[in-house]
């Protein structure tokens, strides 16, 4: 694993790296702070579905964060340019937690029974048997499958709760209908964030408490990954992955990539 990073650019995952419930995390502020000042180019990119694009900006300025809109990417608003793109004119079923209508403007949203396409966000108490049963029948009778991402669980100042990717891997293993996914670990959700930065994949880096949808899908679009010890983050994680580096918290980023304080 590298002692130091030589890149230009720097992707940040929020929950599990930079804040906890939405509480900052210690050191967050002070990195965040630190490579603004050192002219690091940084985008923090989310996968996080609880809110929009502008309701994160004012939560992350709540937790202390000098945080601007255009420097938030987010696995909703990823979505809801690939539904411009792949479905113009679908009827389209949204389940996640949050309200992801203001980023989903101009997109028809219906009832699950009418859908031709199914979406799935963030875990939350609506996933229920009963709707996860009637987005099953639908995917069986042609619907399109798309997820806003594949994480498992995430960490709350309660411990660790399931999110939305377990019940995408179990309604692909049901019905045989392979999602397409919009957040990490896609390569254009990458990429897209690496566009609005104006830097190649190989000039940076991607900071994450995900083993799999932060640092490893980072790798494989071509970023070096950064694994962080808090957040999600398990000692099991160093088996399933080879992070480019490794340390303790977002705190320690500054120092790898050389930056004084």
């Amino acid at each position: 694993m590298a002692d130091s990073l030589d890149v230009d650019a720097v992707l940040l995952d929020i929950d599990g790296v930079l804040v906890t419930s939405w509480d900052a995390l210690p050191g967050a502020l002070e990195a965040v702070a630190t490579l603004r000042a050192h002219g690091v180019a940084f985008k923090l990119i989310t996968n996080t579905t609880t809110h929009t694009r502008s309701a994160l900006a004012e939560t992350m300025r709540r937790a202390g964060f000098d945080i601007v809109m255009d420097e938030l990417v987010t696995a909703v608003s990823a979505t809801a340019s690939y539904l411009r793109a792949h479905h113009v004119g679908a009827r389209v079923f949204v389940l996640s937690d949050g309200d992801p209508r203001a980023d989903l403007t101009d997109v028809q949203l219906v009832d699950v029974d009418d859908a031709d396409v199914v979406v799935l966000g963030g875990g939350c108490d609506d996933f229920s048997y009963d709707i996860l049963n009637r987005v099953f029948r639908r995917l069986n009778g042609g619907a399109g499958f798309v997820a806003m991402h594949r994480n498992l669980y995430w960490r709350t100042r309660d411990g660790l709760q399931l999110d939305g990717g377990a019940f995408v891997a179990a309604l692909e293993e049901a019905s045989g209908v392979k999602p397409v996914i919009c957040g990490k670990p896609s390569p254009a959700y990458f990429a897209a964030a690496l566009g609005m930065l104006g830097v190649d994949a190989s000039r940076a880096a991607m900071v994450g408490d995900d083993i799999a949808n932060d640092v490893a899908g980072a790798q494989a679009a071509g970023l070096a990954g950064v694994l962080v010890r808090t957040g999600k983050f398990r000692p099991s994680d160093l088996e399933r992955g080879r992070p480019d580096s490794v340390v303790a918290s977002i705190a320690d980023v500054p120092a790898l990539l050389g930056l004084a304080g």
